[in-house]
């Protein structure tokens, strides 16, 4: 992995390097040299398969990021290539050129985050959660407790237990 990582930060501004395991290192680039970065992954380095595309919000720094993982078959390896973005203006360059399976993701991202994929084929299609018209429900600023008061009345015969004391009488009905 090592090996990899000094060769490729030789083309790429590669910053916060973590090694997490042997065979699996975290890296952030800007998000202008991603395209590149994952081509160059892609074609020279081997790591043919997108793993997986996730997003992170950080409210208290005001920035999303994007996790790319990318994994090599030959070597049994992966990469995660994370991306920090501005939560003002959340827009990333999409990659459904370079894996189709990402235009999903970025959709996913688009209608769960609020991060915008120009061009992404399908971003603004609604995926899951068709009709919302509130923010994002996975910003981490999106009330769940005043959404749910809003959108959901009491029903009769509708309880609410406190968790802690209801798993106690449930695990140690004796006591």
């Amino acid at each position: 992995m090592k090996d990899i990582i000094a060769k490729t930060g030789k083309l790429f501004s590669l910053k916060n390097i973590v090694y997490q395991r042997d065979n699996l290192t975290f890296v952030t680039i800007d998000k202008e040299h991603l395209p590149a970065l994952l081509t160059h992954l892609r074609d020279f380095e081997n790591y043919t398969h997108l793993v997986l595309m996730t997003t992170v919000d950080f409210l208290e720094k005001n920035i999303f990021q994007i996790t790319y993982i990318l994994h090599n078959y030959e070597k049994n390896n992966d990469i995660g290539l994370r991306v920090e973005l501005d939560r003002e203006n959340p827009e990333m360059i999409s990659i459904h050129h370079l894996w189709k399976q990402a235009a999903t993701y970025q959709q996913e991202i688009h209608e769960m985050f609020g991060i915008d994929f120009p061009g992404s084929p399908g971003v603004n299609d609604n995926f899951i959660l068709e009709g919302w018209e509130d923010i994002p429900p996975m910003r981490r600023d999106f009330d769940t407790v005043k959404y749910t008061l809003k959108t959901y009345f009491p029903r009769e015969g509708r309880q609410t237990f406190d968790p802690k004391e209801y798993m106690k009488k449930q695990l140690y009905p004796e006591e």
